[in-house]
């Protein structure tokens, strides 16, 4: 089934298992203001409610992911504290993606730039397209990434490149991207999205208590002491022995066809 929910500035679209929404301001390159963020955070706190959406994919419509924040809307702000408002009111979207439940997977085509690739980063896997290009061009503005960029980033690329990337304000490929570990797969040219839905949909098969454990852990464990992340796994999955689904995955193994999870 596909269903499509137009607006302004994002496109969710329904197909299958999997949730696809679009950042909708080409003729901006899909610059990310207040509005963009006020839809992105409706969307999340709506799908969640949709047990028959299980994985998200976050993509942009025209030549690019996107560009970055909307330069014309902080450009707008009348002082610090306005912009600041504005940084406050981005990260706290993005954390909520990245503490999402539900997988979610950027596809990344053209470019992702400054709040573009903050967006990514918030994301739980991300495909780029071969030639697409990931940066946070700040420091030639003559600030920083402040949507967590200075953070996300050293957490998913070597810290060195991380450091690079920001200092400089250079951009990086996604093929030297993908060889550092910030992107996971590289689609051919214009096979973003459909690539980024394969791996969505390999994402939406799993059982949906387990995926969401799952990223809690690996989320939640490094800031934890390796003792104290390890008995948390044990108690996480001996409650996951519980599950209905456990009990499905077992019996589709020893029918040997796919399991049929249904989150319970």
């Amino acid at each position: 089934m596909t269903e499509a929910l137009t607006t302004e500035v994002l496109t969710t679209e329904i197909r299958g298992r999997v949730a696809v929404l679009t950042l909708k301001r080409p003729d901006k390159l899909n610059a990310i203001g207040t509005p963009t963020l006020d839809r992105l955070e409706t969307e999340l706190h709506r799908l969640r409610g949709e047990p028959d959406v299980r994985a998200l994919v976050i993509a942009g419509a025209g030549r690019a992911f996107s560009a970055g924040a909307d330069l014309d809307e902080i450009g707008n702000c009348a002082g610090p504290y306005d912009f600041r408002a504005f940084v406050h009111r981005t990260t706290d979207v993005l954390d909520l993606l990245e503490a999402y439940p539900k997988p979610s997977v950027a596809a990344i085509h053209g470019f992702a730039f400054g709040g573009g690739l903050e967006l990514c980063l918030a994301c739980d896997l991300r495909v780029a397209e071969a030639g697409a290009r990931l940066g946070v061009p700040e420091m030639r503005l003559g600030v920083l990434p402040g949507a967590a960029g200075t953070q996300r980033l050293p957490r998913l690329a070597p810290p060195a490149i991380a450091k690079q990337m920001i200092l400089t304000g250079d951009p990086i490929t996604a093929e030297r991207a993908h060889s550092v570990g910030l992107v996971n797969e590289l689609a051919e040219p214009g096979g973003a999205l459909e690539a980024a839905l394969e791996l969505a949909d390999r994402l939406a098969a799993g059982a949906p208590r387990a995926l969401e454990a799952g990223k809690h852990l690996v989320d939640r464990g490094p800031g934890m002491d390796l003792r104290t992340a390890i008995a948390y796994e044990r108690e996480t999955v001996t409650a996951l022995f519980t599950t209905l689904d456990r009990e499905e995955g077992l019996r589709a193994f020893r029918e040997r066809r796919d399991p049929e999870f249904q989150g319970r």
